[in-house]
C-alpha cells in the first residue's frame, strides 16, 4: 500500500439530515439529565422519512453535485443499520426511486455501523463498466428506549459519494481490525431499539482499541516520523459526541482534527453514515488534503482509510439547514411513533402491491407519457388520451420534478383516508395540492395531485413553486409504499 490503495476515487459528495431538530435541553427537561455526551441537538426524521428516503436525498444531492444522471450508475452500494424492513434488498427500491438501471450491480450492507465504510471499500475496489460510476449511499436513523443514552444520542442523516476511476478522492492507505467485544451496542431481532450493556470502561476500551488496531494496520506511509497519522482531519465514528475525542490520541490524531469535520454535535449519532458524513465535510474543505476515515461497528470491527482529497470536490451538503425546525420532546415522541394508535379500519386509498408495482415509474420517477397520436402529455400515461381520445399508446417522458401549485387544501385529523391516519397522528395536519409539473422543455405542463411535505399545513398556496421528493406514502399489508411528494422550491 505504498501508492494508491484503491482502484477508484471519489468525484462528488452529497449529504442530508432531516429538518426537525431536538435540542438536548428538551431531553434534560423531560428526563432531568442528558446521557448523550457532546450532542447539542439531534436531527429527527419526519413522519414520512426513513433510511431509504434519507438515502435518496443524499444520493440525489451527490448526483446533482457531480452533474451525472442516475442512469450512469453501474454499481449502487447502500449501507444502513435501520432498513425499513428486516428482510428485503432495499438497495433495489432505492435504485428504483433514483432511476438506477436495473442491470447495475445493487449491493446492500447492513447489521453494523461499520456498514458505511464497508460499502465505500467495495466502491473503491469495484471494476466499473466503461463510462459508469459507483454510487455509495449510507443512511441511518437509529433509536433506543427513550430514557437511554443510545436514544438520547440517536440522530439521523445520510452521505453519498460518486466514485469513478481516477477520481481525485483516493484511498492511499487502508487498514482493518477486529476485536471480539460483544454487548457494546446491539439490536435484538424484532426490536427497533439499539441498546448496550452500559459498562462504560468496557465500551470505551472496545471502541478505542478496535479503531486503533485498524489505524495500526495502515501502511507505514500513512504516518509522520513521530508516529501520528499524516492527515489534516479525522472523520471518526461517533456513537456520541465524546467517544471520538477519547479515542483521538490512540488513533494518532488530535482533537482539532476530529472536531473540524464532526457532525455528531449537531445531528447526533448517524450510525452507518457517521464517519462518512465527516468524510463528506472534509471533501468539501479545500484546506483538507488528507483525511483519516475511521468506521467502527460493535462486536467489534473497524476500518480505516487515509483519503487524499485532491482538493475540494463538487459537493451538495444539506446537514446544517437554514429551514431547521425545533421540536419539543412531546413532538419528538409523536414523530418516532411512540404515542400514536395504529391505522383505523378501512381502505379509502387502497392500491394492491401488484398495481402499485405497475406504476413505479410514475410514483418513483415522475415518468409521464406523450400521446403517440397527438403529442399531448399525460400523467399517468394510461388509457385513452384525454386530448384526442386515441388509444395509440404513450412515449415515456421523464419530468424534471419541478412545478407550480394550481390548487391546495389542508387535511386535518379525521379528514384523511385511513391509510394516512398514522402519518397525520405523527406529523400533524398536512396539505394536499394539485401541481402543474413542468415538461422537460418548452412551456408545456401536466397536472397531478400530491401531498406536500417539509412545510407546515396551510403553507401551500396557488402559484407556489415546488419540487418533487421521495417519501413514505403509507404502509399496508406490511409493505411500505414510497412515492413522490412535493415541497417548497429551494428546500433540499
Amino acid at each position: 500500500m505504498t501508492d494508491e490503495a484503491s482502484r477508484n476515487g471519489i468525484r462528488a459528495v452529497g449529504t442530508y439530515a432531516p429538518r426537525h431538530r431536538l435540542e438536548s435541553s428538551e431531553i434534560e427537561d423531560a428526563w432531568g439529565s442528558v446521557q448523550a455526551a457532546g450532542v447539542g441537538e439531534k436531527a429527527v426524521p419526519g413522519a414520512d422519512e426513513d433510511a431509504l428516503t434519507l438515502g435518496w436525498e443524499a444520493a440525489t444531492n451527490a448526483l446533482r453535485a457531480d452533474g451525472v444522471d442516475a442512469d450512469a450508475v453501474g454499481f449502487l452500494a447502500f449501507a444502513t443499520t435501520t432498513p425499513p424492513v428486516e428482510e428485503e434488498d432495499v438497495s433495489v427500491r432505492l435504485g428504483s426511486t433514483l432511476g438506477v438501471p436495473s442491470d447495475a450491480r445493487h449491493d446492500v450492507y447492513e447489521g453494523s455501523t461499520r456498514a458505511g465504510t464497508r460499502a465505500l471499500a467495495a466502491a473503491f475496489d469495484a471494476d466499473l463498466p466503461e463510462g459508469s460510476v459507483a454510487l455509495v449511499v449510507a443512511a441511518d436513523c437509529p433509536q433506543g428506549e427513550p430514557a437511554s443514552a443510545e436514544d438520547q444520542a440517536a440522530g439521523a442523516g445520510a452521505a453519498a459519494f460518486v466514485v469513478v476511476p481516477d477520481g481525485p478522492g483516493v484511498a492511499v492507505a487502508r487498514g482493518s481490525h477486529v476485536r471480539p467485544s460483544p454487548g457494546t451496542r446491539f439490536r435484538e431481532r424484532g426490536s427497533e431499539d439499539v441498546q448496550g450493556l452500559g459498562v462504560t470502561t468496557y465500551d470505551r476500551a472496545a471502541f478505542r482499541e478496535t479503531l486503533a488496531g485498524a489505524v495500526d494496520d495502515l501502511d507505514d506511509g500513512a504516518f509522520t516520523e513521530e508516529g501520528d497519522v499524516d492527515v489534516d482531519a479525522a472523520a471518526v465514528q461517533a456513537p456520541d459526541g465524546a467517544l471520538p475525542y477519547r479515542a483521538a490520541s490512540a488513533l494518532g490524531v488530535d482533537n482539532d482534527a476530529v472536531q473540524c469535520v464532526a457532525t455528531v454535535h449537531d445531528v447526533g449519532d448517524t450510525g452507518a453514515a457517521s464517519a462518512l458524513l465527516g468524510l463528506a465535510e472534509a471533501m468539501d474543505d479545500p484546506e483538507v488534503e488528507r483525511v483519516l476515515v475511521a468506521g467502527y461497528g460493535s462486536g467489534a470491527g473497524a476500518d480505516a482509510f487515509v483519503v487524499r482529497t485532491g482538493g475540494a470536490v463538487p459537493a451538495a451538503l444539506a446537514v446544517d439547514r437554514e429551514d431547521a425546525v425545533e421540536v419539543s420532546y412531546a413532538e419528538y415522541l409523536r414523530l418516532r411513533d411512540e404515542v400514536v394508535e395504529g391505522p383505523p379500519d378501512g381502505g379509502g386509498a387502497y392500491v394492491s402491491v401488484p398495481s402499485w408495482r405497475r406504476t413505479l415509474p410514475q410514483r418513483h420517477r415522475l415518468v409521464a407519457g406523450r400521446c403517440e397520436a397527438c403529442g399531448a402529455l399525460a400523467f399517468p400515461p394510461e388509457g385513452a388520451c384525454v386530448d384526442c381520445g386515441a388509444l395509440a399508446g404513450y412515449e415515456d417522458v421523464q419530468l424534471p420534478g419541478t412545478g407550480t401549485v394550481e390548487a391546495a387544501t389542508s387535511i386535518s385529523q379525521g379528514g384523511a383516508p385511513p391509510e394516512f391516519a398514522v402519518q397525520q397522528q405523527r406529523g400533524g395536519d398536512f396539505d394536499v395540492v394539485v401541481v402543474a409539473f413542468d415538461a422537460p422543455e418548452g412551456d408545456e405542463t401536466v397536472s397531478a395531485p400530491a401531498q406536500a411535505t417539509d412545510a407546515p399545513a396551510g403553507a401551500a398556496d396557488v402559484g407556489d413553486d415546488v419540487t418533487a421528493a421521495i417519501r413514505r406514502i403509507y404502509t399496508q399489508e406490511g409493505v411500505t409504499r414510497y412515492g413522490f411528494k412535493v415541497r417548497p422550491a429551494g428546500v433540499r
